[in-house]
């Protein structure tokens, strides 16, 4: 039965369509494997497998029946941010996850599709760190190295789908939690348009609101870019055909964008999104390097308070008081050439006033406004998503944290926001394809930054990636502990 799990969604669906495995099978395939892993990558944090077993059940008989849904029998876990009937979003704070819930709209978006959710997969604190570990679960591994993190905040997710855990997952994304855990693990991920799926049912913000957070989005995870269409055509808004054929990379026009002095990138993150590149010319493909599409320094500023506004809201007061006391000193520090990731400017960030985010978003109304040009002459920008490749598990206080590069420097922790803030801060769509492994055998991933609304075009070209060049690769057996 291993060899079904390592198949992507659409494989394992063909399979239930022709009845070549059940969904009880399949189901009961996923948990052992789930069994099998957990002690090493604390992955899947929550299991519900009497109430899935029925579910499953009831997906067999209903394609006996030929009332199958896009979905239907195929097992699935849902990142724990996301409210599930009967195992509420804990976010890793113990006093969420007793709450009585029903489905966040995506997961029951998914669970009418057909799909048989069974499992909560782990995230840091409220879904804020690039680590996903918590005081409730503990940390999640990374199944190609388990000193390593998978990333955040959809860790779990990332090491699941990696681990084949899980053929689809349900994740979020303010500040790269839909793509640098994909980079980490070698998985796929998408970001959509901000607004095409719906946030209602994410937490944060806290339970029962019905706020659609600015940044935010909804998006699928997968081990394929067919996979992630498939998915998205479930959960979103609107309607973007599964079934349409990948793009032609004889007429596609990439602009590669690998050069910023705000956004560090290690060597051996670079080389080897510079041989995709070169893969990409080989498959016919227009690919020719760019300058950063806007000035990083004033989008990162205006990326900074934007953030710091919505997640402000989730502080503890005492520390929010605490910050507003150092507003003057922050200033000050901004006054006498403090960049925009300093310490200073995140103070700023997190206790602007709302003039202070009115003049950010008008920053960024002018930027999309100016890259939109860009998508003229480009159909998408190749960049990385992440300065460094998983980096090891690190249980230091944010402030002391840092990140080391392949040739020995060393970069601030901060730096993880540089590559994902142009997509998140301008709401484009954004599509993570692995990209290929550092020397040290390490899943280096890379973002297609589509045109607002493009989020078609950018996921045919994925799929042309996948099915062309390479996409997922499995990582090595996992250790037992």
């Amino acid at each position: 039965m291993n060899e079904i799990l390592d198949q992507d969604a659409t494989a394992q669906l063909a399979a239930l369509a022709s009845k070549r495995v059940s969904a009880v099978e399949l189901l009961k395939a996923s948990l052992a494997r789930h069994a099998e892993t957990h002690a090493t990558l604390n992955a899947v944090i929550a299991a519900d497998p009497e109430r899935a077993l029925e579910r499953a059940f009831g997906a067999d008989d209903a394609r006996a029946r030929g009332e199958a849904g896009p979905l239907t029998g195929l097992p699935m876990t849902i990142k724990d941010t996301f409210d599930v009937a009967g195992m509420a979003a804990s976010s890793g704070l113990a006093e969420y996850r007793r709450r009585m819930t029903g489905d966040a709209a995506a997961v029951a978006h998914a669970r009418r599709a057909g799909a048989v959710i069974w499992g909560k997969t782990n995230v840091p604190v409220l879904a804020a760190d690039w680590q996903s570990v918590n005081g409730l679960y503990g940390a999640t591994s990374n199944p190609w190295d388990p000193t390593r993190t998978p990333g955040g905040s959809s860790g779990g997710a990332a090491a699941a789908l990696a681990a084949h855990v899980t053929p689809l997952e349900i994740g979020s994304d303010i500040g790269g939690s839909l793509r640098v855990p994909a980079g980490f693990c070698g998985v796929f991920s998408h970001k959509p348009t901000w607004g095409l799926v719906s946030q209602r049912g994410h937490v944060p913000p806290s339970p029962d609101s019905h706020t659609e957070r600015d940044l935010n989005v909804v998006g699928p995870m997968a081990r394929s870019a067919r996979d992630l269409r498939l998915l998205l055509s479930v959960i979103e808004n609107g309607s973007l055909a599964p079934k349409a054929p990948p793009a032609d990379l004889h007429q596609a026009r990439i602009g590669l964008w690998l050069d910023d002095p705000l956004c560090p990138v290690d060597p051996e993150v670079r080389a080897v999104l510079e041989s995709l590149a070169d893969d990409l010319r080989a498959a016919g493909a227009e690919v020719e390097p760019i300058a950063s599409p806007v000035d990083m320094r004033v989008l990162l500023g205006s990326y900074q308070t934007l953030l710091g506004a919505v997640l402000g809201e989730d502080m503890p007061p005492r520390m929010l008081r605490g910050m507003e006391l150092m507003r003057p000193f922050a200033r000050l520090a901004m006054a006498r050439g403090a960049g925009p990731l300093s310490t200073a400017a995140m103070t700023l960030a997190y206790t602007a006033r709302h003039r202070e985010w009115m003049a950010a978003n008008a920053v960024r109304a002018r930027l999309r406004h100016e890259i939109s040009g860009q998508f003229d002459r480009w159909h998408a920008i190749l960049a990385p998503i992440t300065p460094v490749p998983a980096f090891p598990h690190d249980r230091r206080a944010f402030t002391r944290r840092s990140l080391t590069t392949s040739d020995g420097k060393t970069l601030p922790y901060n730096s993880l926001i540089t590559w994902i803030s142009l997509a998140t801060a301008l709401h484009l769509p954004t599509t993570a394809v692995p990209a290929g492994l550092t020397a040290s055998g390490l899943p280096v991933g890379a973002q297609l930054i589509g045109p607002l609304g493009g989020d078609s075009r950018i996921l045919a070209i994925a799929q042309a990636i996948d099915e062309n060049i390479h996409g997922f690769r499995a990582p090595p057996p996992i250790p037992p502990l």
